[in-house]
């Protein structure tokens, strides 16, 4: 910006977007001047740089409103857990499917976990199936895709999946 400029020459743009072609910088700085705004370099990494005369402080307070807008509509995507066990009913299974629905359908992901605790950690592979039979008949209702398949820690199996 302004003084701060190294480049010998520069393309120079009004704040109007009329290109006043290329020229050197202190003949380009010496314009700005006279409008009472400042030469600021827009692309640095053309041939030659293109510098538009611009008021700075408007310019950066335009930028940082457009970041805030930018940053308001992200949206974060959640991982929501459902936890089951292995003698869970069937009218259980089936509210922990409606929450399942409602966080997919929110755009969060679902981590699906049993927590086998003493002797039911010898069960594992019944931990899995209940876990597989609570997935399919989620992606009966609600397409899903698998971010991690069954995996087992310890007493504890996970899967994460996501709307597709």
């Amino acid at each position: 910006m302004n003084e701060n400029i190294r480049v010998p020459e520069v393309r120079v743009v009004t704040d109007d977007g009329e290109h006043l072609g290329t020229m050197p910088t202190p003949k380009a700085l010496a314009i700005a001047k006279e409008n009472g705004q400042d030469l600021v370099i827009i692309q640095p990494n053309s041939e030659p740089p293109v510098a538009k005369i611009i008021d700075y402080g408007k310019y950066k307070y335009e930028k940082d409103i457009e970041k805030k807008q930018h940053k308001a509509k992200q949206k974060t995507v959640e991982v929501k857990g459902i936890r089951l066990s292995l003698r869970i009913g069937q009218h259980d299974l089936d509210v922990r499917k409606e929450q399942a629905k409602g966080f997919l359908d929110e755009g969060n992901k679902v981590k699906v976990e049993i927590i086998l605790r003493g002797r039911e950690r010898r069960l594992g592979d019944l931990a899995e199936q209940v876990i597989r039979k609570f997935l399919d008949s989620l992606n009966q209702e609600v397409p899903l895709k698998t971010e991690q398949p069954v995996t087992r820690q310890g007493g504890q199996l996970t899967s994460i999946v996501g709307k597709a």
